[in-house]
């Protein structure tokens, strides 16, 4: 799983200790707000009596936590987090081509935390822009592969098929398409789109389907039309 190393001790939430909650979160991510009113998000100190239990971090307990996390994990450890997603997780892997450091492979990591990929996997280069993962990397699996041919043989010694998502000549509707439940989602970069050692490579290649004058939407935009796809068909949906 990916993670940040820093210079200082960590506490149980993995990041530099010392730090308060007032700037920089214990845990070591930066403080979130709506980006549409400025507002601070999260919780603050919790009243005593404090919860028990091994899930708890003290200093978020005594700090507040301001972390970009769903409410039900507020004061959790990180690691008590990825655990409880591990219980959960889905069957699809998510996979994105990484030559150039493509800018939208944060946002593919982020969408990948919200719909509960098992995994996601870089391809290519190892350092990828985790700036638009909003820091979700701390809490989903990432792999790397140095190239097409090593995701191949993975996804391969798994008995998982590779989907790739482009809108390719010849590509099927994604619209029209049963994925299968357990695959991996190959994503190109931005611009170039799938490579064609990814396109030979791949069961099957799904297009979305667009109707203005654009020729095509982002990386991060087909990612999340396609893992939402997923979810549509297999996720169990509560309420």
């Amino acid at each position: 799983m990916s993670s940040e190393t820093g210079s200082t001790g960590t506490s149980r939430s993995g990041g530099p200790l010392g730090e308060s909650l007032g700037g920089q979160p214990v845990d070591g991510e930066p403080a979130q707000y709506d980006e549409g009113f400025g507002t601070q998000v999260g919780v603050g100190p919790h009243p005593l009596p404090w919860p028990e239990g091994e899930r708890y971090d003290p200093e978020l307990l005594a700090g507040g936590d301001r972390r970009n996390v769903g409410d039900q994990y507020r004061y959790w450890t990180r690691e008590a987090i990825v655990a409880d997603l591990d219980l959960r997780r889905h069957d699809f892997h998510v996979a994105v081509e990484n030559w150039g450091h493509d800018f939208n492979i944060g946002s593919v990591v982020r969408t990948a935390n919200a719909f509960l990929a098992k995994e996601v996997h870089i391809v290519g280069r190892r350092r990828w822009n985790r700036r638009g993962a909003m820091v979700t990397d701390r809490y989903q699996h990432v792999r790397h592969h140095p190239d097409t041919e090593s995701l191949t043989a993975w996804a391969a010694a798994e008995d998982l098929p590779i989907i790739g998502i482009d809108n390719l000549p010849g590509a099927v509707p994604l619209e029209r398409t049963v994925l299968p439940r357990r695959c991996v989602l190959l994503f190109g970069q931005e611009g170039p789109g799938l490579t064609e050692e990814a396109r030979r490579r791949a069961a099957m290649v799904c297009s979305i389907a667009q109707f203005g004058s654009t020729r095509s939407i982002n990386a991060g935009a087909a990612a999340a039309i396609a893992m939402h796809a997923w979810v549509s068909r297999y996720a169990e949906i509560s309420g």
